[in-house]
């Protein structure tokens, strides 16, 4: 199966993936590479298989995306039901994996602090930093001309540290 540019690697599972599998699968056992070019064209033959009679269940339900439910029904209606079990077991256990990845990125919603807290907070440090490193200008809008926050200024023209200015603590004051 050809992709119609010719560059058959469009359309191919990465042959890594595919020999990682093989030798997981069949550690003690050597595999011609001929051999293994032909799993790797039989699995994505399968895959084009399987995709397009998903698609297809897909459209006749006037859905526009595939659903795991469309994959499941294509395993049956193309005779191979006796995948089902598994592929339903397999497909629980990456819904719990995603589950567990939701949950690890939300760490900052069990911080207990709010959202608009944390984008105060975000906000304050941003405004801080360009007190330091930016050229004022921004504070100056922010805060006010007269502000604490807009009066660090560097008479050299270099972006202020924390310290001082880059030049040296005596170039930057706080007016």
């Amino acid at each position: 199966m050809a992709s119609s540019s010719g560059n058959d690697d469009d359309l191919t599972i990465p042959r890594a993936a595919i020999n990682k599998m093989i030798k997981e699968t069949l550690p003690n056992v050597r595999v011609a590479n001929d051999a293994r070019e032909l799993v790797v064209n039989c699995c994505t033959e399968f895959i084009h298989l399987i995709s397009s009679e998903a698609n297809e269940i897909c459209n006749k339900s006037e859905k526009k995306t595939i659903s795991p439910e469309h994959v499941i029904n294509a395993l049956e209606s193309l005779g191979f039901g006796s995948y089902i079990t598994e592929v339903k077991d397999v497909l629980q256990e990456c819904k719990t994996v995603a589950l567990k990845r939701r949950k690890a990125s939300s760490r900052l919603e069990n911080l207990g602090i709010p959202e608009e807290e944390l984008l105060r907070q975000q906000q304050e440090l941003f405004a801080k930093s360009w007190i330091y490193w930016g050229d004022g200008r921004e504070e100056r809008r922010r805060f006010g001309e007269g502000s604490a926050a807009a009066s660090r200024t560097c008479p050299t023209g270099v972006a202020p540290d924390a310290t001082g200015c880059r030049a040296g603590p005596v170039g930057c004051s706080d007016s």
